[in-house]
């Protein structure tokens, strides 16, 4: 059975773009259209779609507040924004509304293909800006949660756990945490990149390696770490104190 998509977009030469793309995928199928949010979720509970591929940006109600209400309809939809618009104000809520893909408008064609099937198998799939935003919000939660839950049993302990903190990541990286150890040389170096919001062809040029190489080391620091795509895989690195 192919996936079956609805695309949503208040640009008709955006819609048009996208179906024509996606007909030329023998495992898809866009089984309808929407030009503003209410009609997105009209659409979605009529067609009942796997996957809804949408921007952010719309008329009646916009790409977040339709995710919100697509997740209460119809809890098993795998919701894809496709937008060009990629700060915090954008990312964070989307995620919290959902969302499964974030990605952007200039995105290649196959590149857009392969994060539908992605999504579709239950993966999560960020663009590389927006991965940061997202790690860089949880990161920061972490570190403030940790200053107020000191400062609440201890309040002369907070400068133990600023130093605590800045000694945190040479003693992990030093093998104190068996997290890193797990991990190769190289496939160390590819988490960095990663976690530094790099793509597979960037990490690629980085390193001086093939894409395929890298694609090669990513899937297996996932087997190690036990998780389940790259962008986990950055935001347990950025949390533990790893890069």
């Amino acid at each position: 059975m192919p996936i079956t998509i609805l695309l949503a977009d208040d640009h008709a030469m955006v819609r048009r773009g996208l179906h024509v793309f996606l007909s030329t995928q023998t495992d898809m199928k866009v089984v309808g259209e929407a030009s503003n949010g209410q009609e997105t979720l009209d659409q979605a509970e009529k067609l009942q779609p796997d996957v809804v591929l949408m921007d952010l940006h719309m008329p009646v109600l916009d790409g977040i507040e339709t995710a919100r209400r697509l997740r209460t309809l119809l809890p098993g939809i795998r919701i894809i924004v496709l937008t060009s618009f990629a700060d915090q104000d954008h990312v964070i809520p989307a995620v919290r509304a959902g969302v499964k893909g974030y990605l952007m408008k200039d995105i290649e064609p196959e590149d857009l293909a392969v994060a539908i099937r992605n999504v579709y198998a239950g993966q999560a799939e960020l663009h590389p800006v927006a991965a940061g935003q997202l790690m860089h919000v949880m990161a920061s939660s972490d570190v403030s949660l940790q200053e107020q839950q000191s400062v609440s049993a201890d309040p002369s302990a907070t400068g133990q756990i600023q130093e605590q903190q800045k000694l945190k990541q040479p003693l992990q990286m030093n093998g104190t945490s068996p997290g890193p150890d797990m991990l190769t040389r190289r496939e160390q170096e590819v988490l960095g990149l990663i976690a530094r919001g790099l793509s597979n062809k960037e990490i690629a040029v980085q390193l001086v390696i093939t894409e395929k190489t890298v694609k090669t080391h990513v899937s297996h620091l996932l087997d190690k770490l036990g998780l389940a795509d790259r962008t986990q895989a950055a935001i347990h690195a950025v949390k533990n104190g790893w890069v």
